[in-house]
């Protein structure tokens, strides 16, 4: 399965915001882009290059490569309504952020990394593809195994630790240790710091 491998701080740095709780710290300390030239860069930004950079904040905010988030915004111009708003809902309805949106996970990457495990099942079957997209109706559960484990043991301070607020289209049940979707996210449940009418921009071009 491929997947982006580089430093999340440095990314965070890149795109000028913190993608993962750790990269908080660090961005206080050391602000602008990553670089040894950097400094030459910084000068003023094209309307491509703000679009450009809008992209890359959200594919990286949600942890997708080039040709997923692609596909994902042609999915999103072919669904009725507008294209932005519908590409922010589909990436709210993927399976490792619901994972995320629930506090099971510290990070998106975090959820990723327990979903690709196999560690859930969603409506009685195992699963283990990050980008399986939920509907209403769904429950997903931490398998019987898994539960044992030192990681699920902890759920509870896990999930008061989470930096995510609870959102009214998931319903988690920390100790059931499952979580069911029992509504469709809206524009106001996705990440308020991007402008989707910019990444819209992008693949207009």
């Amino acid at each position: 399965m491929a997947r982006d491998r580089s430093p999340i701080v440095k990314q965070s740095r890149r795109e000028g915001m913190a993608l993962a709780p750790k990269a908080h710290k660090v961005m206080v300390k050391k602000t602008g882009i990553p670089g040894q030239h950097a400094h030459g860069r910084m000068g003023r930004q094209s309307l491509y290059l703000t679009q450009l950079r809008e992209k890359q904040k959200a594919r990286r905010l949600y942890g997708l490569l080039e040709k997923q988030f692609s596909n994902l915004m042609k999915q999103a111009d072919r669904a009725p309504g507008m294209s932005g708003e519908n590409l922010l809902v589909l990436l709210e309805r993927r399976l490792d952020n619901v994972v995320y949106r629930a506090g099971f996970a510290a990070t998106r990457r975090g959820a990723r990394q327990l979903v690709s495990h196999g560690h859930f099942t969603m409506n009685g079957r195992r699963v283990d593809i990050p980008s399986i997209r939920v509907r209403v109706g769904d429950e997903i559960t931490v398998r019987p195994k898994s539960a044992k484990s030192s990681y699920f043991a902890g759920l509870d301070q896990i999930v008061r630790d989470a930096a995510t607020q609870p959102v009214g289209w998931i319903k988690a049940d920390v100790k059931k240790m499952n979580i069911k979707i029992i509504g469709n996210p809206s524009r106001s449940d996705a990440e308020p710091d991007i402008n989707e009418q910019l990444i819209v921009e992008y693949y207009s071009r």
